[in-house]
């Protein structure tokens, strides 16, 4: 039977830390100033309470499109339907979090 002391499991509801804060901050860059502002404003809010499970859902919102972020953004589109044009990932209570707490004003 194989030691399982080397596995490492991690909290996803542990804070990220300031490394990995930095680098998600500079993945998150954006081509559309709009995409940015929001971004911006989400760091701004919430970096000290931001989650390893958020970063996570985060990171794979900035895999879309500018255009398709966007229009998440503003409502336009849904995750349901940003996911069935072949976005994987999405639709899960992580994503849903971080997108309500992009777009909340």
């Amino acid at each position: 039977m194989k030691s399982c002391q080397n596995i490492q499991l991690v909290n996803t509801d542990n804070l990220i830390d300031a490394p990995s804060l930095s680098k998600l901050k500079w993945r998150c860059r954006r081509g559309l100033l709009e995409n940015d502002l929001f971004i911006e404003r989400f760091f701004k809010r919430h970096e000290a309470s931001l989650t390893i499970r958020q970063s996570v859902a985060l990171l794979n919102l900035m895999d879309l499109s500018d255009n398709d972020l966007l229009d998440l953004h503003l409502g336009r589109k849904s995750l349901l339907e940003i996911e069935a044009q072949g976005h994987p990932n999405l639709d899960d209570d992580a994503a849903y979090e971080v997108l309500e707490m992009l777009r909340n004003k």
